[in-house]
């Protein structure tokens, strides 16, 4: 017994035992920052939280997204329980605009070579040359008399001739809460908070070797793998607490996006949203002007709940929205009462401006095309002259079927009257009414219907 309970023993001791592998979820961030990515990389580090990963590793390219966006971004990352990495990569790729701030946000920033980062001021106020003038040719004269050393000395300045220029009280409020905002986060991880700065108000952009020289981010990494072999015993700040990072047996957990998030990225495109929320109202307008058919109202309304969806989501000038719903309004009322192109015209106007107007942001892919917005727009008033019109036509008919058609028909009289009688009109025998005395065979005129009973009365001689 001894010696069958040694050989359990030492086989147990022999087999070797399972080694559990530190797992490092990585997840990328491709293409502009909005309501999409924002949703879908906030859930993710959230998962992390909860299958009680080792590290978060942003794959991040972008030029940029939506404030709003990006501040969900951070604020899921700077409340994360877990250490989030930002690496900037492969080569030739970016973190621009809104992708400075999340780097400059993460627990660990790295980037690959050939990568860049920058440009942090708020797009609606770099204007067309980041606050130089417009025309190249408008360039300062050179003064006579001054040397180059003076011409250095200005060159050496500040950098207030570079910086981007807010001329409105409301301009400089956004530049200074977002420089304020960023030198936050540098603060942070111990990160540049001068050159931070310097992205936000004069538009810096820098490239991988020289953030790391400046101590914008914390290394260089030519992959995800250089990055974990880095970051292995760092010491990071979590939640005000200091938390060294092993990450010796490392497992890679690609995360792929899912179907809300592909959902997400197509209603939250504004071209999407904009074709959605004409195609919602035009849907109601025919169910409205047509009604019993079903179909134009079921699939009206659920386009126009996807589209007021993905508009609470987008930064939408309700100045726009409200001009495009006018202009639908006064294309609708000309095709009621035509006033000589006067309403239809101003329709038309108002929609134009609204649509152009309805994405209040300068970011790139976050405006509605000009081609889309002529196509709606001669679409629009098309639909309004032309089927709301023959559709009032149609209306304008007389009755051609039904029992409304009887009125004013012919019939014979059956029995009955005065009071309730029969009558036969068109090879039929109908309930009838009227006061008068009428005999068996007598013409009678129908003046008009209710329901199933006629009321009749004789006809005139000739």
């Amino acid at each position: 017994m001894k010696l069958f309970s040694f050989l359990i023993l030492l086989l147990m001791l022999l087999v070797p035992l399972k080694t559990y592998a530190d797992d490092v979820w990585v997840v990328a961030v491709q293409g502009g920052i909005g309501p999409a990515v924002s949703d879908f990389v906030s859930r993710e580090i959230e998962s992390a939280q909860e299958a009680q990963a080792k590290l978060v590793v942003l794959k991040m390219d972008t030029p940029g997204g939506l404030d709003t966006s990006m501040r969900e971004i951070i604020r899921a990352i700077t409340t994360s329980s877990i250490p989030i990495a930002t690496w900037v990569g492969p080569a030739g790729s970016r973190a621009a605009s809104a992708g400075t701030y999340i780097l400059y946000a993460s627990h660990i920033a790295a980037m690959a070579p050939g990568t860049n980062l920058g440009a942090a001021t708020p797009v609606s106020l770099t204007g067309s040359g980041g606050g130089k003038p417009d025309n190249p040719f408008e360039q300062e004269k050179e003064q006579p008399g001054k040397d180059e050393s003076a011409a250095q000395d200005e060159d050496r300045d500040t950098g207030a001739q570079d910086a981007v220029k807010a001329e409105t009280a409301m301009e400089k409020k956004v530049i200074n809460d977002a420089a304020a905002y960023i030198v936050s986060l540098a603060k942070l991880h111990g990160r540049n908070e001068v050159w931070a700065e310097r992205a936000v108000r004069e538009a810096a952009s820098l490239d991988a070797e020289e953030a790391s020289k400046e101590n914008v981010i914390d290394f260089l990494a030519t992959d995800i793998d250089d990055l974990i072999r880095q970051a292995d015993g760092r010491t990071v700040l979590i939640n005000g607490l200091q938390q060294t990072l092993t990450l010796q047996n490392v497992a890679y957990v690609e995360r792929e996006q899912d179907w809300r998030f592909k959902l997400l990225a197509v209603i939250t495109n504004p071209n999407v949203a904009y074709i959605l929320m004409l195609i919602g109202i035009y849907g109601l307008l025919l169910e409205f002007y047509n009604p019993g058919v079903g179909l134009p109202g079921v699939l009206g309304g659920i386009c126009l709940l996807l589209a007021m969806y993905s508009l609470q989501l987008l930064p939408v000038s309700y100045a726009g929205l409200g001009l495009i719903i006018l202009g639908i309004i006064l294309m609708v009322a000309e095709a009621f009462s035509p006033s000589f192109g006067i309403l239809g015209f101003g329709g038309i106007v108002a929609f134009v401006i609204g649509s152009v107007m309805l994405m209040d942001t300068e970011v790139p892919g976050y405006q509605i095309a000009l081609p889309l917005i002529i196509g709606l727009t001669v679409t629009s008033a098309l639909f309004t002259f032309v089927i709301l019109s023959l559709l009032l036509k149609s209306r304008r008919k007389p009755v051609t079927t039904g029992v409304e058609m009887l009125a004013h028909d012919e019939g014979r009289v059956v029995s009955g009257f005065p009071g309730k009688g029969r009558v036969l009109v068109e090879g039929e025998i109908w309930q009838a009414r009227c006061d008068a005395p009428l005999g068996i065979g007598q013409t009678v005129v129908i003046k008009r219907v209710d329901g199933l009973c006629l009321y009749v009365e004789a006809k005139e001689k000739e």
